[in-house]
């Protein structure tokens, strides 16, 4: 676990310092600091250390908490003897900008406190995604997804094979886009002169600065079919055509068979 020690805050003329009760007092352990400052990336654990100082000829008996951060002391009640000071270790997340307070209470509800200011710097990421590409009669269009922490300014490649080789290949160029943390675009890559008859495999390749880089690929073929239809329509006339030239072969064919057949009747019938 990654553990960040809190440093001090830099004093402003109107800062506020670390407070006393009477006969004690709560502040930083370990020097002069009037209150604790943290940073760290969101979800870090940042451990640092209170001091509560008992002045007094008795006793001394406070309770730890924390506003408007969460805090976890190592413990919550203290008995402090007299002309003593005892140090209690805490824990804080970072989760956000914020600021609080640890406060003190002793037994006569007397109360104390130090300024605590928190603050999560996110890690710079740059990484992005190229997704849903689909290839269409004049244009490519895809998706491009910023999933990093950082303003984007992706370049696109696109080449594309056919089935004798390649038929696209444009070099990286620069998108006149800004792409968000976290924002999606829809784009389109114009592709006029794509072949007539083909089938291609199509893939873009982003990039950013940063080291973001991510391709995606898709398929199509292309079929003109036009002419596909003209050439079926023809294919289908003359089949038809044969049809009906076999079937007046065949009707010929079956009128010459029957005649003998009637005529071989007619003499039968003759001789009878």
């Amino acid at each position: 676990m990654r553990v960040l020690f809190l440093s001090a805050l830099l004093l402003l003329a109107a800062a506020p310092t670390a407070s006393a009760a009477e006969g004690w007092s709560l502040a930083p352990a370990g020097g002069s600091r009037p209150s604790f400052y943290a940073e760290g990336e969101p979800g870090t654990p940042l451990r640092d250390t209170v001091s509560v100082t008992n002045r007094g000829q008795r006793p001394l008996t406070v309770r730890l908490s924390g506003t408007g951060v969460r805090i976890a002391f190592a413990e919550s009640r203290v008995r402090v003897p007299a002309r003593t000071r005892a140090d209690i270790p805490f824990t804080v997340t970072a989760t956000g900008d914020r600021t609080g307070e640890l406060v003190a209470r002793d037994q006569d509800g007397r109360r104390a406190s130090v300024p605590l200011r928190l603050r999560a710097a996110a890690p710079t990421l740059s990484a992005l995604t190229v997704e849903h590409v689909t290839v269409h009669l004049d244009h490519i269009a895809y998706e491009l997804v910023n999933r990093g922490t950082t303003v984007l300014v992706p370049r696109l490649a696109v080449h594309a094979d056919g089935l004798l080789g390649a038929v696209l290949d444009r070099a990286p160029r620069t998108l006149p886009v800004h792409l968000r943390p976290g924002e999606r675009l829809d784009l389109t890559e114009p592709w006029p002169g794509h072949p007539a008859l083909d089938a291609v495999d199509v893939r873009l390749t982003a990039t950013a600065a940063g080291g973001a880089h991510d391709s995606a690929h898709a398929s199509a073929r292309f079929v003109p079919w036009g002419a596909v239809a003209g050439v079926a329509g023809a294919v289908a006339a003359g089949g038809a055509l044969l049809v009906v030239r076999h079937r007046r072969r065949r009707a010929r064919a079956d009128d010459g068979a029957a005649q003998p057949s009637r005529t071989e009747v007619e003499l039968t019938g003759a001789v009878l």
